[in-house]
């Protein structure tokens, strides 16, 4: 899908909101306006030639661009503004109005005649005559046979010119009958030369006038054009009558189909069928209803439990029913919470620039799959994690052009942002092409600042010495800069990515790059848990965290580093009893086998209840930080029940 296509949606919803500013501004220049009117129209109108631009609808932005140029003129003093200018101001944030409609119906958002809109905007970006005011909302006083049209000036129409009476219709409701009147007279007036009207044109000016009024126009230009100019929105029916002069009324036949007339009933039709897709809505309204959710997950578990122990078989098919709509209810709200990654991936190509120039590296930034969505309460802590190893990866990972050259690369290397679905989750990865991992000079770095000592350090594995980067305080740069140096990065990036209930995993190959990927759930707030109960106490495991549930005996129990592990299948994995947490239990038949990346550790229960959905609340600032404990959750029978953080015990 094309980036056009992606955010179309977001572009016309934005554009209609931009474009009603600025209709609601420029029916303000006819008063007394104050100096934010033109304030607003100028950042309406370029917001929207800056979208536009953006988006590849050359037409639109050509047209508001020279909208643009005559607001900077009323603003600087240099045009006047009359009803004339408005008028056509008015008629071209109608065209743009049309060419929104096709857009959103998927095509190309082509203005019609942009050249004489933007010639005729040309034209009226003249300089105020010697001593004229600076605002005037009236034209000068004519009457309304004295009047003229544009067409006057010049003279009368050729002899032989077509003279037609335009009939016009307009909604009942039409709330702004005086613009709709004076839109009308202007489109007409670019065809030819109006005789007269009826009502008089003052009248129709200033919507005195019921449902129909009727303009006498000479025109060369066709019963067809004159449909079409007549034509837009809130107008329900356009007749146009060719007459032998400007008294006679010849009437075209009834059944004669009016050029341009299915054009017009297509116009109609899309006015009264247009809707209101998209609407914004506070954040802090979405959190309230998800919070009103999780409350229905909870009490449903409740009931459900009530109606298992009742034994009430009509209780039970509406809690069936209750419990289907609660569900459906649950995935529209989480729908609603997902955000496009787009959203904090645009900020960081300004990132990579700046920090590489600072470096003298040459970097080319890709990003994929910014269209893939989070859950916002996943979304708002991954800003940061991500900021840490956009650096990280040009500070650290990726070498200077002379270096780059000298080992037979490109001068320019590669940094890639990328994120995709994989079943449940979402996997966002950071990817360089630059000198990888030393691991040498990890080693070093851990034993120069006691992160690990020496002895212990020479026996690491790779994946031990790639888990050294996460500790606190350490840093591989030689020196402190603004940029890198502090020792405060990646246990930052690890202690983020652990809060959001996901896991990082690091590979590099010496030479070739380094890659950074972070896992993460969707969302937060409603997950799946196993309970079980240690020492009759009940507390719930997420179930992404695990492996699997086994059997053991007290013979397959060793001691391994003075530490408990049990073999399980050829494998030794550490034990966890939990004793400090719910007390001295003598269980170990029953084990549940975690896993975090790729280590695993087990814990002993007493029983196993099942799997259950549940939501989980943090704990509050009163109680505090309880390691090993990433939250609570409340099940059916009201029982407040903790949450095991698995990363702490792994």
């Amino acid at each position: 899908m094309s980036d056009t296509d992606t955010y179309r949606n977001l572009y016309v919803t934005e554009s209609r909101e931009n474009l009603e500013r600025l209709v609601q501004n420029i029916l303000s220049l006819e008063g007394d306006y104050a100096a934010t009117a033109i304030d607003e129209i100028f950042r309406s109108a370029h917001t929207l030639k800056g979208m536009s631009a953006s988006m590849g609808f050359e037409g639109m932005e050509h047209l508001c661009h020279s909208m643009e140029d005559v607001f900077h003129g009323i603003r600087d003093g240099k045009v006047q503004v009359q009803r004339s200018i408005l008028d056509h101001l008015l008629t071209c944030t109608d065209v743009i109005e049309a060419a929104l409609d096709d857009i959103e119906k998927g095509g190309g958002g082509k203005v019609d005649n942009i050249e004489s809109l933007v010639l005729t905007l040309k034209n009226l970006n003249s300089p105020v005559p010697s001593g004229s005011p600076q605002h005037s909302a009236e034209p000068e006083a004519h009457s309304p046979q004295d009047r003229p049209g544009p067409d006057e000036n010049a003279g009368a129409s050729p002899a032989g010119t077509p003279q037609y009476r335009v009939e016009i219709g307009v909604a009942k409701d039409c709330a702004m009958r005086n613009i709709r009147g004076m839109l009308v007279l202007q489109n007409l007036e670019n065809m030819g030369r109006i005789c007269g009207s009826t009502p008089d044109r003052e009248a129709i000016e200033d919507g005195q006038f019921g449902d129909s009024f009727s303009v006498q126009i000479e025109s060369s230009a066709g019963s067809g054009a004159l449909t079409a100019a007549a034509s837009g929105a809130e107008i329900t029916s356009v007749v146009v009558r060719e007459m032998g002069n400007c008294g006679s009324t010849p009437e075209i036949p009834a059944d004669a189909e009016q050029p341009g007339a299915k054009e017009t009933a297509q116009r109609e039709r899309t006015e009264k069928s247009r809707e209101v897709k998209n609407i914004r809505v506070d954040i802090t309204r979405l959190d309230q209803m998800m919070n009103l959710v999780e409350d229905l997950v909870i009490n449903r578990g409740r009931l459900q439990q009530i109606s298992q122990n009742s034994g009430n078989r009509e209780l039970d098919e509406t809690l069936n029913m209750v419990g289907r709509s609660v569900s459906d209810l649950q995935n529209i709200m989480m729908n609603i919470r997902m955000i496009p990654l787009q959203l904090i991936f645009n900020r960081f190509p300004r990132v990579v620039r700046d920090v590489a120039n600072h470096d003298g590296k040459e970097v080319e930034f890709i990003v994929e799959g910014g269209e893939t969505e989070l859950d916002r309460s996943v979304m708002d802590g991954l800003a940061d994690p991500l900021l840490h190893l956009i650096r990280n990866g040009v500070n650290h990972g990726i070498e200077t052009p002379e270096i780059r050259e000298k080992a037979g690369k490109p001068r320019k290397g590669l940094l890639r942002l990328s994120a995709r679905r994989d079943r449940d989750n979402v996997v966002i990865e950071i990817e360089d092409d630059g000198a990888g991992i030393n691991e040498e000079k990890v080693r070093k770095k851990a034993v120069e600042k006691g992160i690990c000592p020496e002895e212990k350090a020479c026996t690491l594995t790779r994946d031990e010495m790639v888990s050294l980067l996460f500790s606190p305080g350490f840093s591989t740069a030689d020196t402190i800069t603004d940029i890198s140096g502090r020792g405060v990065g990646l246990d930052v990036v690890s202690s983020a990515i652990e809060a959001l209930k996901g896991t990082i995993n690091v590979s590099s190959v010496p030479g070739k790059g380094t890659k950074f990927q972070m896992i993460l759930p969707p969302t937060m707030a409603i997950v799946e848990v196993l309970m079980v109960r240690i020492n009759g106490r009940r507390c719930a495991i997420p179930i992404g965290n695990v492996v699997e549930v086994a059997h053991s005996k007290k013979d397959s129990l060793h001691t391994v580093g003075g530490k408990d592990a049990i073999l399980l299948r050829g494998e030794v994995i550490p034990l966890h009893r939990l004793e400090d947490m719910f007390g001295k239990s003598s269980a170990t038949e029953i084990l549940i086998v975690l896993q975090i990346q790729s280590r695993k550790a087990c814990i002993c229960v007493d029983i196993v209840d099942g799997q259950q959905e549940v939501v989980i609340k943090p704990l509050s600032k009163i109680i505090g930080s309880c390691r090993g404990i990433g939250g609570v959750t409340i099940p059916g029978d009201g029982e407040v029940v903790p949450v095991l953080d698995v990363a702490t015990m792994v």
